[in-house]
């Protein structure tokens, strides 16, 4: 396609789903997270609704799109609200618990979105340097992750995981299966999400549990700032989940859903708004201070929290966790 990377080469691929009836133009946009050349075409197929990233780069190509400023790929991190928080009195240890709950709400640590399960084999696609597999493994899971990036999947290794620099749709069988595999935010970036999710179940011990984290594209969000939307971020995001298509995806891979959670959190919203004011021209402190939202820290997070959790009981923010059961039947 004109106008990409220089050496990346674009394809085309159908719905993974094997629809008939093609597809309709949703929309066209570009990569606004890092300012990269090129221009991208999303596309709903006209059978199951799915959206998906078409034409799209190459699985050889598209690291061309994850640059060194990538922020799951940077450096050994550790999740939000780690730090000690408020004073030794019964009210900071109170205050404390609440940063926590909320941040790792936002931020997808808070392992209580975890089912209720005793520690077990943990299998995390997409680990990044490897921070929520620390924390499970202080929980007593054994963890094992995939990465396919390799300094990212380098740094995990440097602090002794066991990860391998590998995609979740070409990664070689386990020895042993697990009894749970998660993945935040990463289902998006699969070229072959119906592979992924397949591999997964062979994966899994019979019953065992999936939960992911996906952006959602049936949320007010989506629906308000089209190729603006923070959580669109071409060309690396191939597929745009809604809980219909995720659920039609699942039970294609042998999957049931069980629940779907809306994260209450409204840094995509905040950025999105940024980046539809720089759109008319508007670069000030305003917009900036927008597009930092979804990294921000401090207070701001919980003075917009209310009405987060207003807007996710109607399923309306741009961010869901999903979990998942493997059906034996």
């Amino acid at each position: 396609m004109k106008g990409v990377l220089p050496g990346v080469k674009m394809e085309c691929a159908p719905c993974p789903l094997g629809c008939s009836g093609g597809d309709l133009v949703v929309l066209t946009g570009r990569d606004r997270l890092h300012g990269l050349p090129g221009k991208f075409t999303v596309v709903r197929c006209r059978g199951c609704g799915l959206l998906r990233t078409d034409p799209r780069p190459t699985r050889a190509a598209i690291g061309g799109y994850y640059p060194e400023t990538y922020g799951p790929h940077l450096g050994p991190d550790s999740p939000p609200g780690d730090s000690p928080a408020g004073g030794r009195t019964g009210w900071g240890r109170h205050a404390r618990r609440v940063r926590r709950y909320l941040l790792y709400d936002m931020y997808q640590f808070r392992t209580e979105l975890i089912p209720d399960l005793p520690p077990g084999r943990m299998l995390e696609f997409g680990c990044g340097t490897g921070a929520f597999l620390r924390r499970m493994e202080a929980k007593g899971w054994e963890v094992e992750g995939l990465e396919p990036s390799e300094r990212a999947a380098r740094m995990a290794r440097s602090c002794g995981l066991n990860v391998r620099t590998e995609s979740l749709e070409t990664a070689a069988d386990p020895p042993f299966p697990f009894d749970l595999a998660v993945g935040w935010m990463a289902l998006e970036h699969l070229h072959e999400p119906l592979r992924g999710l397949s591999n997964l179940w062979r994966w899994v011990r019979s019953g065992g549990r999936l939960v992911f984290s996906v952006p959602n594209a049936k949320s007010m969000e989506f629906r308000l700032f089209g190729d603006a939307w923070y959580a669109l971020q071409l060309p690396t995001h191939l597929y745009h989940f809604t809980p219909e298509t995720i659920s039609l995806l699942l039970a294609s891979s042998g999957w049931r859903m069980e629940r779907v959670y809306h994260q209450r959190v409204l840094g995509n919203l905040a950025a999105s708004l940024a980046f539809a004011l720089e759109d008319r021209g508007l670069d000030n402190r305003l917009t900036r201070f927008l597009a930092g939202f979804p990294s921000a820290g401090g207070r701001l997070p919980y003075r917009v929290y209310p009405l987060a959790s207003l807007l996710a009981a109607f399923g309306q923010t741009g961010r869901m966790t999903v979990w998942a059961r493997r059906r034996d039947d």
